[in-house]
């Protein structure tokens, strides 16, 4: 009797030790600036075979939504799981902590639960490129250990070339049209850099239960990747809308969801040519697939060391991008174009090679990996475990709408809702306009069909749903 209850135990405390070593990992990568225009989404041209490789082993999410189409708002609200009008954070600012000092962020949480958590490159805001090589807008509090890579992208800026007027005495490359091609190595580049990092903290942490961000800064511009790049894209092979039909695809636009974009349209600069827009199209291109390259690397060595099939895997990026459609460029509009982000989950025991259509928001992520880690965060998120979509891809059950906020100031924002079929906008509650798109018939939301009678009804209903998102704060918004 004595020795069979001496097995039972032996038995149950090994159990309980395999259990232990089976601690899922996370490798979470983001991109900066990155929208759809992929391989691995149906883009013709652009080429993602890491991507893809990935969107094998997991599922691709078609319809994901940041929370706010600008850099630090989207990753701040990623890190916290709470939408920007409850962190406070709507600007690129460096304030997450002082506004809000008991936060438990997501690195946080699985430091909380024994995870060793590192990132390399940007996760929280940085200026990207003047802030490479620092700490930007880092939370201390989220990482064990953080490493900030600095390349030839960074430190022999003067190579780039800049377009538009003054652009070539202006150092803010921030904000700029401006590429370049050189003939390097990826690991002479920043991008090249975060990854080699990731890939020897990988090497370090294979035995213990880890959180790895690897933040990429390209496809932000300015748009810098080794030639080779740029090769998989000849300059003749890419297309640019006719100004003439953009001008008219803007004609039924409320003009406050413009307010960043009309005095100097079209591509945000005065004095763009549609062939250096084209050229600066072709080197965003370049970067996407530099991009795609290290994930690809990141990849090999979780195979490389045994715990590819133990370790999450998400790729995201903080927000969309405009690349001369409608005649715009950059981010920071409620359009599909500027709010839809790429989103690929690989995750042990879940669904492989799959799509979900559902709409799902960034916000949903960390809820989401604490939920397949079985470990606590925050009791204030205010997202959604993707876990049934994640089971089941066209989950009936899953019925959330995404809701993406635009604020430009006090007297200009708006709210976007997405649903399965439909795009909704109410600037300023509605008084400063509305817009209605429907995506079974117009993907590139053409026609505004806010003002056409028949469809009140459901202008009315879509109101409604979003009505309960709509709580921006008084020190936010004009009353």
């Amino acid at each position: 009797m004595m020795k069979t209850k001496l097995i039972f135990f032996f038995l149950f405390f090994s159990g309980l030790c395999q259990g232990a070593k089976e601690k899922l990992n996370v490798l979470f990568i983001c991109a900066d600036d990155m929208n759809v225009d992929l391989g691995v989404y149906g883009h013709s041209q652009v080429k993602t075979p890491h991507l893809d490789r990935l969107a094998e082993r997991g599922v691709v999410f078609d319809r994901a939504y940041c929370q706010q189409a600008l850099c630090g708002p989207s990753r701040t609200s990623v890190m916290t799981g709470l939408r920007p009008e409850e962190t406070g954070i709507l600007t690129n600012t460096n304030e997450m902590r002082k506004i809000n000092p008991d936060v438990v962020t997501l690195g946080q949480a699985f430091r909380q639960n024994g995870y060793f958590s590192a990132r390399a490159g940007k996760i929280y805001h940085y200026g990207n490129p003047s802030m490479i090589g620092t700490d930007g807008h880092d939370d201390p509090q989220t990482w064990d250990e953080k490493y900030n890579p600095i390349g030839m992208d960074r430190t022999q800026q003067e190579y780039i070339t800049r377009y538009g007027r003054g652009r070539q005495k202006d150092n803010n490359l921030g904000i700029s049209m401006a590429w370049w091609d050189p003939v390097s190595k990826d690991t002479d580049h920043t991008d090249g850099k975060v990854a080699s990092k990731i890939i020897d903290l990988i090497e370090q942490k294979k035995n213990e239960p880890f959180f790895l961000a690897a933040g990429f800064f390209n496809p932000h511009c300015p748009y810098v990747a080794p030639k080779k790049y740029f090769d998989l894209y000849p300059l003749d092979q890419i297309t640019m809308q006719d100004l003439e039909e953009a001008k008219r695809d803007l004609e039924d636009v409320p003009p406050i969801a413009l307010t960043r974009d009309l005095k100097r349209w079209p591509y945000f600069f005065d004095d763009i040519s549609i062939d250096q827009a084209r050229k600066c199209k072709q080197a965003y291109f370049a970067t996407q697939s530099f991009v795609d390259a290290q994930v690809g690397h990141l990849m090999d060595a979780l195979e490389e060391n045994d715990i590819l099939d133990k370790t999450i895997i998400v790729f995201w990026s903080d927000h969309g991008y405009f690349l001369g459609e409608k005649g715009l460029w950059y981010k920071r509009k409620a359009f599909e174009r500027s709010t839809r982000v790429p989103l690929i989950i690989s995750a042990p025991g879940m669904s492989k090679g799959e799509r979900s259509s559902k709409p799902v928001e960034l916000l949903d992520l960390y809820p989401t990996l604490m939920d397949l880690c079985g470990i606590s965060g925050s009791d204030r998120l205010q997202g959604k475990s993707l876990r049934p979509l994640l089971n089941d891809p066209k989950a009936k059950s899953w019925k959330k709408p995404a809701v993406t906020l635009v604020w430009y100031g006090r007297d200009a924002w708006g709210y976007s809702l997405r649903t399965d079929r439909y795009r909704y906008v109410e600037w300023l509650e509605g008084k400063a306009g509305k817009e209605l798109y429907d995506h079974a018939n117009d993907s590139e939301e053409i026609t505004n069909l806010a003002g056409h009678p028949e469809h009140e009804e459901l202008i009315s209903s879509l109101s409604k749903q979003l009505k309960p998102f709509v709580t921006l704060k008084p020190k936010y918004r004009s009353e």
